[in-house]
């Protein structure tokens, strides 16, 4: 499946007329900033050298993950882009709602480790510039606005992260999560020992962790952190389309305004232990047992760990 939706590239089109009115309404509720300052989300259509993709639909933006050849891991230029798309999305007034999905078989199995091996180990944070934001949300300063994020197949690891990290989370029924970092030698370092574990409960998130066992779009549920569920990968996509108008047909200063309410109170508890991940994710890289793990996984074999 080289497409997860046939829909995908296909752009919405506004006459003159609806154009100046959408305009209208959006500066009347949220003064643009002066025009040499107004950043805008360009899109980035579907292509075989395209890691990201982007389509404007009216007031809300789909970004697609595009690595199916390698189950959409995610190498350093991919976060890069993705991070960036999420910075031009914060800063185009006329976007009130992004919905964050992956192309192809898988939504993602997360960090394409050969790729980012040599960084981690040396103690280096991603690149990152300045008109970029973190996609897991793990630095200041955060999106004022919603995402809504849909994980269809192999949603492992990084990939499970990055959808604990939307404010909305919509599943294709095929979808199979994981957080088996401890069965490679390394550790989830992409925030889920702070949000699975506020999200689904202490046990519910250790049960998973701890094993490394894989769980379904329906156990996800249970734990609360999947709010809805679809049939199908096409058919979980048009629902976070759906959910995302509906969010865009709200007032966007009232939609801005919940977030920064709620994340008074989840930041502050949460940004020391955030904060740390990257340190602790970078040691592990550096120790005999995530050397077995990853030739034991290059050699089929199951890991002998030692503990050092």
């Amino acid at each position: 499946m080289p497409n997860m939706s046939p829909k995908i590239g296909r752009r919405a089109v506004l006459t003159g007329a609806a154009l100046t009115a959408v305009a209208t309404a959006a500066r009347a509720q949220s003064p643009a900033p002066p025009a040499a300052q107004v950043t805008t989300l360009t899109e980035v259509p579907l292509g075989p050298s395209t890691s990201v993709t982007v389509e404007r639909r009216g007031e809300i933006a789909l970004v697609g993950l595009n690595r199916p050849f390698i189950q959409n891991r995610i190498d350093p230029p991919t976060r890069a882009r993705l991070a960036e798309a999420l910075y031009r999305y914060e800063h185009d007034p006329s976007l009130r709602a992004v919905v964050l999905f992956g192309h192809g078989e898988n939504f993602s199995r997360g960090i394409d480790v050969d790729a980012f091996q040599a960084s981690i180990a040396a103690g280096r944070r991603p690149a990152s510039g300045a008109e970029t934001l973190d996609p897991l949300g793990k630095s200041q300063p955060h999106l004022s606005k919603p995402v809504v994020v849909v994980a269809h197949g192999d949603t492992w690891n990084l990939g499970h992260e990055i959808y604990l990290a939307g404010d909305i989370r919509i599943a294709a029924a095929n979808a199979r999560f994981g957080q088996d970092e401890n069965t490679h030698g390394r550790f989830p370092g992409g925030g889920a020992t702070v949000r699975f574990v506020r999200e689904a409960g202490w046990g519910n998130a250790m049960r998973y962790m701890l094993t490394g066992d894989h769980w379904s779009a329906e156990e996800s549920r249970r734990m609360g952190i999947t709010q809805e569920i679809a049939p199908t990968p096409e058919a979980a996509l048009d629902a976070g389309i759906a959910m995302a108008r509906k969010i865009a047909a709200c007032g966007p200063l009232s939609i801005k305004a919940t977030l920064r309410s709620a994340h008074q109170v989840i930041d502050p508890v949460e940004a020391d232990a955030l904060s740390k991940l990257d340190a602790e994710y970078s040691a592990l890289y550096r120790t005999e047992d995530f050397i077995e793990g990853r030739r034991a996984e290059a050699e089929g074999r199951p890991p002998r760990y030692q503990g050092k």
